[in-house]
């Protein structure tokens, strides 16, 4: 039980697409990442995300609509549903889901799929 400067954490992060744990609550973690381009098109079979914008600003795109956010505003992504997330530039975001799941969902992407469960 500790204070986490996310300003702090968000430091040490020089990539993107790779989130960093940062946290974990009753099998969810919470996870902190960098955002910059546009991410491959995937969906989670079991597991809904959530996106938060701390820094900059981002989209998340499904393939009947388009959902912008900016700091200090978020999307719920359902389990199941196609997506992909873009930023024009670099944007610091927090998601929010089940300790296990991989950032590419259904896909693997050998640019885009990161490591498992790599902490801050």
């Amino acid at each position: 039980m500790k204070a986490i400067s996310l300003t702090e954490k968000f430091q040490l992060i020089n990539e993107h697409w790779r989130p960093k744990v940062v946290a974990e609550l009753n099998g969810q973690a919470v996870k902190l990442v960098k955002f910059e381009g546009t991410f491959p098109w995937h969906h989670h079979d079991r597991e809904d995300e959530l996106f938060l914008v701390w820094r900059g600003a981002m989209t998340v795109e499904f393939r009947d609509r388009v959902v912008a956010l900016k700091a200090g505003e978020m999307c719920v992504v359902p389990k199941g549903i196609e997506h992909r997330t873009k930023a024009e530039s670099e944007a610091e975001v927090l998601i929010f889901e089940p300790a296990a799941t991989r950032n590419t969902g259904n896909v693997e992407d050998e640019i885009f799929t990161a490591p498992d469960d790599v902490k801050l």
